[in-house]
């Protein structure tokens, strides 16, 4: 089983679109997908139409319970799609940082909670809100890589700036290093901003930024009106192209870190 964890500390650059596309385009493989919803405002759950406020159980119960893998199972909500599950969020989450900020050993929750579900997924791919707390903590130790998304915009790379110093952080408490992949997102090519924001992620994160980049692309929000996969709502739209491109060249580091 292979966890990516999809993380910025700046909202609105493509983190739950990412997730999404990344985790369709893994299932339309045959892979079988675990998206862990990790942000209170829920968007990843909401997407598939599950209403956080009705859960009895979600991420929420891994931190406060201890859990067997009987209860976690429990506490999956399939979806339409044969081959993808959601461990969904709830408003309860925004709490965690309140009553368990303080308390030691709870890095590694999602981790463990995750190595249960080993021989029942592929790959699972996790969606963290936009602030540095327990949840994010506990989704960057559990991760096999880190994706990066940057929208191509002079503001966005103060979020990534941020979250550069955050793994640097955690860094010395790992024993390998992070793995990451910075993705350059809603990328115009119409724009000054967009290049030169693209240039500028290239040299000051050289050899961490995708070559590629995902543009805007109107699909994606019809898509999620539709409550569809964007490679099921337009197998060629653009974005979808970039971010079946961008899947090939995860799946090539992966094997590479092997």
């Amino acid at each position: 089983m292979i966890v990516w964890t999809v993380a910025n500390q700046k909202g609105g650059v493509g983190k739950t679109t990412s997730t999404i596309s990344l985790g369709g385009l893994l299932a339309d493989q045959g892979f079988r997908v675990l998206l862990v919803d990790t942000d209170p405002h829920a968007s990843l759950s909401y997407y598939f139409g599950i209403e956080s406020e009705d859960l009895e159980l979600s991420v929420y119960n891994l931190f406060v319970q201890v859990s067997t893998k009987e209860q976690i199972i429990q506490s999956l909500c399939p979806t339409k799609y044969p081959n993808i599950d959601i461990l969904p969020a709830t408003m309860g989450l925004a709490t965690l940082d309140r009553s368990l900020g303080s308390k030691g050993g709870m890095g590694l929750v999602l981790k463990k909670a995750i190595n249960l579900l080993s021989d029942d997924y592929d790959y699972v791919l996790m969606d963290c809100p936009p602030v540095l707390g327990v949840l994010m903590v506990n989704a960057l130790a559990a991760s096999d890589r880190i994706i990066v998304p940057v929208q191509t915009e002079f503001l966005a790379l103060k979020g990534l700036d941020r979250m550069m110093k955050t793994m640097e952080i955690m860094q010395g408490e790992q024993e390998d290093p992070f793995q990451y992949t910075i993705v350059p997102t809603m990328f115009d090519k119409r724009t000054k901003a967009s290049l030169l924001t693209y240039r500028k992620l290239q040299d000051m994160y050289f050899g961490h930024v995708w070559s590629g980049v995902i543009p805007i692309d109107t699909n994606f929000r019809n898509a999620s009106e539709a409550q569809k996969l964007p490679s099921d709502y337009s197998t060629s739209s653009r974005g979808v192209v970039a971010y079946r491109k961008l899947l090939q060249y995860l799946i090539e580091e992966q094997h590479k870190s092997k």
